[in-house]
């Protein structure tokens, strides 16, 4: 159950926009995959806390008017590891679109801290709302 608890405060966290909380649940190492055909995988696989504030979540906060994400259930699996299944809720700044996209979060935990992140998410979806 600690992995559990640990994700779930990370989503906790998210949504208050507490990110210190969020990056101090990861590992220094941290190697974080967004999901191929996501723009923002251009530039995976983010090392370290820092390329992720930068290249995923701050490219995030700067093309979305609101970026939530909702309907969080976390998973317990084997070795060290946790799913989630949740919703990405957001608006794009530059054309309006707005978009609920289907996901899923495969995290990977060593000693209470995220060694690893895969995501899988509907990026069609996400392309259509980005360039409409």
């Amino acid at each position: 159950m600690e992995n559990k608890n640990v994700i779930d405060n990370l989503y906790k966290a998210f949504a208050i926009g507490d990110i210190p909380v969020v990056l101090g649940s990861m590992d220094e190492k941290i190697v974080w995959y967004e999901a191929e055909g996501n723009m923002y995988a251009d530039r995976n696989p983010y090392i370290g806390p820092d390329a992720v504030l930068q290249g995923v979540f701050g490219r995030i906060m700067e093309d979305h008017e609101y970026f939530n994400l909702t309907n969080i259930e976390t998973h317990n699996m084997d070795n060290d590891k946790v799913l989630a299944t949740l919703r990405y809720n957001g608006k794009v700044k530059k054309n309006g679109a707005e978009y609920d996209a289907q996901v899923a979060h495969l995290w990977s935990l060593k000693d209470g801290k995220i060694v690893a992140f895969q995501q899988y998410v509907d990026t069609k979806k996400l392309d259509d709302a980005m360039n409409s």
